[in-house]
């Protein structure tokens, strides 16, 4: 089953991605990691944009997606 990205439009601020994938609270971190040595992905927006966030978790660009998802549906 293919596991797409979560499509976000985001306002400038300070972001913070889950990178374990036990968020509660998907594409962002619910401090879920606490206590092991992962730690979420912190991005920080300048200006409002569209981005693309890798929920598959096999992204050589984590957070965001590069199409590695696509390979689960044969493509």
């Amino acid at each position: 089953m293919s596991t797409g990205p979560h499509l976000l439009d985001l306002e400038p601020g300070n972001y913070y991605f889950c990178a374990c994938g036990r968020s509660r609270n998907l594409p962002y971190c619910d401090g879920s990691h606490q206590g092991s040595a992962v730690q979420p992905f912190v991005v920080a927006v300048s200006e409002p944009q569209n981005v693309a966030i890798c929920a598959c978790g096999r992204s050589a660009t984590r957070p965001y997606c590069d199409g590695s998802h696509k390979a689960d549906a044969g493509h």
